[in-house]
């Protein structure tokens, strides 16, 4: 008899336990980019298959710090039982994981790297590593000289800084016949900045045989002030990540070549780790 009433017992405080399910806070970087959305995609298959609820909200920009900070605080505020957190800056985002800690909220970093130890783990590509590759295959289009510029990202963006480290480094200590003509001008948040930006270089550097853009958007926006300038696939020209208008440029020649991630998986495996 004693066996049969803990067993009971038993199946009522699973069917108790399941009628809570957990709520995982998913913050991005921003919301308007393909690569989250597929990040997006990823933590929603993972929050089915384990049976929690995600809720995704981020700011819409790359670069408004104060936003992600306010939507991290927000989440604090509503109890929930974990955040998965793509840092847009390293720095600034440790005091609130710092407090989420300190009201018993666990926090997964994932996509780009945060300073500090209040979060629980970090799940991400190996973006040093990406730069490395992206510098090896330029090198390569290239016979190992020319002149090439670096179009960097924001400052602060852990993932974006590793890509364009990995990639100076390698170029520096492997390939000592290749420029590098210019590794310190920013192309923001946006897309526009980016070909803005793209057009200063463009202008400024009228000698150059390859570039390297370290995400998405600076890929894009490049791209777009080569097919003005009239120079798309006359100078090599290596991005990151992968949308259609990309591979667009892939096919078309005037991209030579994409370092590519796996977003979906990385927002699988942030709700999966935090689950775990």
């Amino acid at each position: 008899m004693r066996r049969v009433i803990c067993l009971i017992s038993l199946i009522c405080l699973i069917s108790i336990h399941s009628a809570f399910a957990q709520k995982i806070a998913v913050i991005p970087k921003g919301t308007t980019h393909e690569f989250w959305k597929s990040v997006h995609a990823g933590a929603v298959k993972a929050g089915k298959e384990l049976g929690v609820e995600i809720i995704w909200k981020g700011p819409q920009r790359e670069d408004d710090r104060e936003q992600q900070i306010q939507v991290v605080e927000d989440f604090i505020s509503n109890k929930v039982d974990g955040i998965v957190l793509a840092p847009l800056d390293d720095k600034a985002l440790v005091r609130p994981v710092r407090d989420a800690k300190k009201k018993g909220i666990p926090t997964v970093v994932i996509d780009s790297d945060l300073q500090g130890s209040e979060h629980v783990s970090f799940v991400a590509t190996d973006n040093f590593h990406g730069g490395e590759l992206a510098a090896e295959y330029l090198a390569k289009l290239l016979s190992g000289q020319g002149k090439v510029l670096v179009l960097r990202y924001i400052e602060g963006s852990a993932s974006n800084t590793n890509r364009e480290e990995g990639f100076l480094k390698t170029i520096q200590s492997k390939f000592p016949k290749i420029e590098i003509v210019s590794s310190n001008q920013y192309a923001g948040a946006t897309v526009e900045g980016a070909y803005q930006k793209g057009e200063d270089l463009l202008n400024r550097f009228k000698e150059i045989d390859g570039i390297f853009c370290p995400n998405a958007p600076v890929t894009f926006g490049m791209l777009r002030a080569l097919t003005a300038a009239g120079r798309a696939g006359k100078i090599k020209f290596v991005g990151f990540d992968a949308t259609d208008r990309l591979l667009e440029g892939l096919r078309a020649g005037t991209i030579q070549g994409l370092v590519v991630q796996d977003p979906v998986n990385i927002g699988e495996m942030g709700v999966r780790t935090m689950v775990a």
